[in-house]
Parts: structure tokens; sequence; C-alpha cells
């Protein structure tokens, strides 16, 4: 089926400009300015016409597996309510971010990762999800048995992208101890000498085993040439220690020297659209908002907020000097590029046709409708 749109305001990876739009097998097959005699079009009356979204990192179905405290939601249901969220966020490819590794004393994300690999799965083999869904591997370093959980998971045809991720108290995001005190002794309600003990903990688990899973896990992926991403660069030991691996991404860099050296390198750098939209970090790191005054924000993600990228993209044209397609880039063809989906993310001839209609009230861009290789998905 072939659709023609007219008379919207169109965002490329480099221009934003009033034209027509043509659409056909799933695929964009031409862009125009200006308008189109073609009288079946469908006249958008000015709305912006975006690519579709492209989620690297979010971890945003957990919530929906427990909604409450110790409340322990069944797996399909929780990813057809967490896909239903990302569509109304615009996000029409996301990047699952599954936890390898739990550093809550009795946590249960160990417990669910199998039912929620299982669950989206099945969701994809159902033709049931609005989004598509890919893997994203989040491996907690300092785990304990983190290879057995990663070599049962990195067979997976969905796998994507993979995460080095080291959360020990007193370095990356949490350089500073009273910000990690504060943080996990207030999620996690611990007392003075539980969290004394918590800490501890962490820091011998690393000892005992981040060197030997890191090394496991790189050369996995740089035999099966899967994308990795560091997380947390604070200094540049650790950027170092990320190109040495071959690291294409630089996941939440905390000081602007790990984003400026891993920017040097070709490592993408991506931050959390919350932090944009917040004006700075929860863990008090570095603001998104100054990396892209210094010109080192790629890509966004929507981390624990789906909605929140449509919101940063356009708080960038607000607060920076950036224009909107730069803006509409960080979530959508630099996230695409990252990940090697070259299908995707941008409005251009011959990319998919995931694409969005959004419309302004004042300062609050919204979503209208979302469409996935031509098909409506929102």
């Amino acid at each position: 089926m072939n659709t023609v749109i007219r008379n919207a305001r169109i965002v490329t990876a480099t221009e934003a400009f009033r034209g027509t739009l043509q659409i056909a097998n799933g695929h964009i097959t031409a862009i125009d300015s200006g308008s189109t005699s073609v009288t079946s079009a469908d006249d958008w009356d000015q709305d912006w016409l975006l690519p579709g979204f492209i989620e690297l990192h979010t971890d945003n179905l957990e919530k929906h597996l427990s909604p409450r405290p110790g409340v322990h939601w069944p797996a399909l249901p929780a990813v057809l309510a967490h896909d239903a969220q990302l569509a109304s966020g615009g996000i029409t490819t996301v990047l699952d971010a599954l936890a390898l590794g739990d550093v809550k004393p009795d946590g249960t994300r160990t417990e669910h990762l199998m039912s929620m690999v299982a669950a989206i799965g099945a969701a994809r083999a159902g033709n049931m999800l609005r989004a598509e869904h890919l893997l994203h591997l989040r491996c907690e370093l300092s785990t304990a048995g983190l290879m057995e959980m990663f070599e049962e998971l990195a067979a997976d045809p969905a796998l994507t992208l993979v995460s080095l991720m080291d959360h020990t108290p007193g370095q990356r995001q949490f350089t500073d101890i009273s910000k990690y005190r504060e943080y996990y002794q207030g999620k996690y309600a611990l007392s003075d000498a539980a969290m004394d003990e918590f800490t501890a903990r962490q820091i011998e688990n690393q000892r005992r085993n981040s060197k030997s899973n890191r090394s496991a896990v790189v050369a996995y992926c740089r035999d099966k040439e899967v994308a990795l991403a560091s997380h947390d660069d604070a200094t540049p030991e650790h950027v170092a220690e990320a190109v040495a691996d071959g690291v294409a991404i630089s996941e939440f860099p905390t000081t602007v020297t790990a984003a400026r050296l891993a920017h040097q390198h070709g490592l993408g750098i991506l931050m959390g659209a919350p932090n944009v939209v917040r004006g700075g970090s929860h863990s008090g790191n570095i603001s998104a908002l100054e990396l892209a005054n210094h010109n080192l924000l790629d890509g966004l993600s929507s981390d624990y907020v789906p909605t929140s990228l449509l919101h940063a993209a356009f708080l960038l044209t607000e607060r920076t000097a950036w224009k909107l397609p730069q803006a509409i880039a960080t979530i959508s063809a630099n996230p695409a590029r990252m990940a090697g989906l070259t299908d995707r993310g941008e409005i251009a001839a011959g990319k998919r046709a995931d694409y969005l209609r959004v419309r302004s009230n004042g300062s609050m861009p919204y979503i209208v409708a979302a469409w996935r290789e031509g098909r409506r998905i929102l």
C-alpha cells in the first residue's frame, strides 16, 4: 500500500522543512519540499513528522514486572504493558536492557531474567509487539556466576548490545561515597549497619570477579562482533580500558574529561534523557546539557522514563544552541548508528518507514500517532 503525507514539518538528520513524504511497502520512497498534487494525500496540517525513536538502554520492563514491592506480575502482560508505554513515547525500536547480576542483597533481577527473555520472545513470535524489541545485556561485572547467565543468553539472535557495568562504591557513577550511601540506603531501606555490610560486600565482589568477567565478556563480543558499551566512565583510565576493549559506546560518562576523551577516540556518547529534563544527574554527576554545550553528546536514552526522549530533544533546542535536526538525531539517527541499525533512524529515502506525528502545545510536544515499517502502532 502506498501512502502520501503532505503539509508536514519534516525533520531529517540535517534539516527541517515543510514537505511531502511518500511510503510504499514499509519503506520511505521519496521526500520533497513543498506540497503535492496527489488529492488522496493525508494532510498533516503542519504537524511535525519525525523518525521513530531508537532506545538503547531502558530497564523500564522491570517496573512492570514488579509494580509494587513484593508483587510479581506475570511476564507476558508485563512485556505488553512495557511495549505499549514505549510506543506512546515514540520508541519504534528498543534494546531491552536486561541486568545480568544484581547489587541488591535480596534482589529478584536474576530470578526474573529468564522469564523476561522468554516473554519478549513469545510476544515477538505472536506478533503482539508495537515496537521492535532487541536485546541489550547489562553485565554487572562483579557478579559471581555472571558468565553462566551470559553464555545462556548470548546466542539469542536479538542480541544487539552488551554493556560492561560496575557499580562498586567509590568509583564510576558513585565516586562520592556519600551519594552511594544516599542512593542505595534510600532505595533498599537499609540500616547504617546493613549499609556498611552492603558496601563491603560490593567491594569484595569486585575484587574477586570483575577482571575475569570483563575479559571473558569482551572476548565473546569481539569474536561474535557484538557492539560493546562501557558504563559510567569517570577517568582517563576508564576510557583507555574501554578503547582497548573495542567499546563503541560510552554510556553515561560521569565527567567532562571522560566524555571528551571517549569522543576523541570515536566512541558515541550516550546520556540519559531524564538528565536533560531534570536539568542534571540524580547521582550528582555531569549534566547532559553541559556535554551538549561542549558538543560531546551523541545520543539520549530514556533510561527509566520512556516518554522523556521527545521532551528532552525539544529541551535541547531551548537550553542550548542546537537546532531541532541535531537534537532529534540524538534519539534516532545517532543511536541507530551506534547499534549498527543502518536501515532506520532517520527520514530518508530507502529507510524503514518508522515515523511519528508530533504536535506541540506551546512548549510541550506530544505524540499524536506512530508507525513502524509503515504500519500504525499508536
